[in-house]
């Protein structure tokens, strides 16, 4: 079993998007996923069709006293499930705190799911917490979307100094560009610069498309709703790179 954590400290930069289609594709290509939506503001959970709300207590999960298996939802697709948010997921940070190696909860959460799925795609929460440095622990890769704007790159910057004070050096970082629109010059001179800058950087963009926005109107990921779109190649590609990445993870 592989984690795909997908995360950015900045909010607004297609993260959820990318989790839900890149999860979807990962089902479509025969790995057995799970999505688990972290996210208080639960849109992984709407795009997928399913209502927030775990079936126990989130303090117990968090705390090892309660499985997860129970919260889990099938979607309408073959291979995908949910795992979905929950509003008390807001307090998550400090019911891990509590717990006995907090740091390392969630990894030990997951291992309950070895023989059940090839695949965890996790939506983080845009943070830096307890919560964060457990997803970070639990994650194979991380996935980081970055638009091509400073504040974006800035951000990414903080994540890596972050991974370096913590000493978490088991997960490999892969930032890719998100919601690019070439017709900005910035956005143009700013991907040039960031594959120079950035050696780890996949080498597929995502770009910036009414179709993603739409998601949550259909509450669908992409290849359902827009098979033909540019966006919907885009992201088959990027998830293409992403699953050579997962497979050299030992």
């Amino acid at each position: 079993m592989k984690t795909l954590a997908i995360y950015n400290l900045k909010g607004g930069v297609g993260k959820t998007a990318a989790a839900v289609n890149l999860g979807y594709l990962a089902a479509q290509y025969g790995w057995k996923t799970l999505l688990w939506d972290l996210d208080p503001q639960a849109a992984a959970t709407w795009y997928l069709g399913q209502e927030p709300g775990v079936q126990d207590s989130l303090k117990k999960l968090a705390r090892g006293k309660r499985d997860l298996r129970d919260s889990i939802r099938e979607t309408r697709w073959p291979r995908l499930s949910c795992l979905p948010a929950d509003f008390d997921n807001r307090n998550l940070d400090q019911y891990l705190r509590k717990a006995e190696h907090p740091e390392f909860q969630v990894r030990r959460l997951l291992k309950d799911f070895k023989s059940e799925f090839d695949l965890i795609v996790l939506d983080c929460p845009p943070s830096f917490s307890t919560v964060t440095e457990n997803l970070f622990h639990a994650s194979d890769v991380i996935a980081v979307p970055i638009i091509p704007s400073q504040l974006s790159i800035r951000s990414f910057e903080q994540m890596v100094q972050f991974l370096e004070a913590e000493k978490i050096r088991r997960v490999k970082l892969y930032p890719f560009l998100s919601m690019v629109d070439n017709r900005r010059k910035q956005h143009r001179e700013a991907g040039l610069h960031l594959r120079t800058e950035m050696p780890n950087l996949l080498a597929t963009p995502i770009p910036y498309a009414v179709a993603v926005e739409a998601m949550g109107r259909d509450r669908a990921p992409l290849p359902v709703t827009a098979p033909r779109a540019r966006a919907t190649a885009a992201f088959e590609q990027l998830w293409l790179e992403i699953a050579e990445k997962l497979h050299r993870q030992s």
